[in-house]
């Protein structure tokens, strides 16, 4: 297996190269090499495998991410045993007639209904939780294929949890290179880069550090206040509460449902559930179930202003859709993010999360966040929209839905009071 390190190997990377176990996990600074490494490693095992049905894949956040950052590595790296490669549908075929293709994680549907021999998941913290353990796991089921993970720290995400899983299972390969050790950037440069970046920001992208705060974070003290008031942890069901249920939906994107409870101005974020690619009646029948499993009862759904859409299979729009599956939603009128973001930060300093149940969304939570615009020098006024996006929005029609006091709504007109200043 020596045909594609014709590329610079980095010695760092040589005992993953040569590993033993099934999975990997390479938790790397910027510019360690990790992409060129398991992308290299993707097509080496490939190439020797003697599948001449062999199917790989590299997939990234986004597939315009994965073209942007791999399309190009794996053309000329696959060289010295490569067939054909396919430029439309971002893959390539080896001469030993296996093929490795490119993915982005935004459209997981794409992934779904076929095998793999071995995949490279890249930038895993920024992955939606479920692609993997609902999308990737179960398709390296039947042949046993190999996964690799790599990426950067940015907070405590599943990738973090599987760097700890990592630490304890033999069935693992796991691999830390901070900057301080690899040696790869000059120690000017490091110097030159800590004065320009925030601790966090340094501690995160060069240190590898998992417990740095992620840049952008929009309710980033809200969650640390609730941390240290031990507000997240297993909370108990009260069955003589009503729960209520918060809504973003997706089309050919996430569908996200926050279950919570009203004690008084307490709120408890009891449960949590996401997944994409199913319709209506499928998720009325993910109430029913929590019901079932939990023996509570429900109180108001809301659910956002573009239920009032039709859907694309059939005449009736979707409130309708619902009402005649026994679900009566409240429409939560259209509003502006920021005033939204704003309902949520008053109802998370008083809110209880179950650290178990809600364990995907309170992820979601943690990582939703603005970008900071380079061309301004300043920060985006609106938040990003990548995978948190969902449960974020869940929570916030739920918030502004549910609101009781009058006074946190704002005049027509009126611009919307600043979240980021709180």
């Amino acid at each position: 297996m020596r045909k594609v390190r014709k590329y610079e190997m980095r010695p760092l990377f040589v005992p993953y190269h040569d590993r033993t176990q099934r999975y990997a996990i390479i938790v790397a600074h910027r510019r360690a090499g990790k992409t060129v490494a398991s992308l290299c490693d993707l097509i080496e095992r490939a190439s020797e495998s003697g599948l001449t049905d062999g199917r790989y894949a590299y997939v990234a956040p986004y597939a315009v991410q994965a073209e942007h950052i791999a399309w190009d590595y794996l053309k000329r790296y696959a060289r010295p045993v490569l067939r054909n490669a396919f430029e439309t549908e971002l893959s390539v075929r080896l001469r030993s007639h296996a093929r490795i293709f490119l993915y982005g994680a935004d459209n997981p549907d794409r992934l779904r209904g076929t095998y793999l021999d071995g995949v490279v998941l890249d930038e895993f913290a920024d992955i939606r939780p479920g692609v993997w353990s609902e999308v990737i796991r179960p398709m390296l089921a039947d042949r046993k294929g190999f996964a690799t993970f790599i990426g950067t720290p940015k907070g405590k995400n599943e990738f973090y949890r599987h760097w700890m899983r990592a630490q304890k299972d033999p069935a693992w390969f796991a691999q830390m290179l901070k900057a301080s050790d690899t040696g790869i950037i000059p120690p000017d440069e490091l110097a030159a880069m800590r004065s320009d970046m925030s601790k966090d920001e340094y501690a995160q992208e060069m240190e590898c550090s998992f417990d740095a705060a992620i840049r952008g974070a929009i309710y980033a003290e809200e969650l640390r206040r609730a941390a240290e008031q031990g507000r997240i942890r297993r909370i108990a069901i009260d069955k003589a509460v009503p729960v209520h249920t918060g809504w973003d939906l997706g089309v050919s994107e996430s569908t996200a449902i926050w279950f919570i409870q009203c004690v008084g101005r307490e709120r408890r974020l009891v449960d949590y559930y996401e997944s994409s690619g199913l319709g209506l009646p499928d998720y009325v029948q993910v109430l029913e179930e929590k019901r079932q499993e939990h023996g509570w009862s429900y109180g108001e759904h809301y659910l956002p202003h573009d239920i009032m859409h039709r859907e694309l299979t059939n005449a009736r729009s979707r409130i309708e859709t619902l009402r005649l599956l026994g679900v009566e939603p409240i429409v939560v009128e259209q509003h502006h993010v920021l005033d939204g973001v704003n309902a949520v930060r008053r109802m998370l300093d008083r809110t209880y999360i179950d650290i178990e149940r809600c364990a995907h969304g309170l992820e979601a939570l943690k990582a939703y966040r603005r970008d900071f615009d380079e061309r301004r020098n300043d920060w985006k006024p609106s938040p990003r929209h990548d995978w948190a996006s969902h449960g974020a929005d869940a929570l916030r029609t739920f918030a502004a839905g549910f609101e009781e006091k009058p006074a946190g709504r704002r005049e027509p007109g009126a611009p919307p009071p600043s979240p980021w200043a709180a």
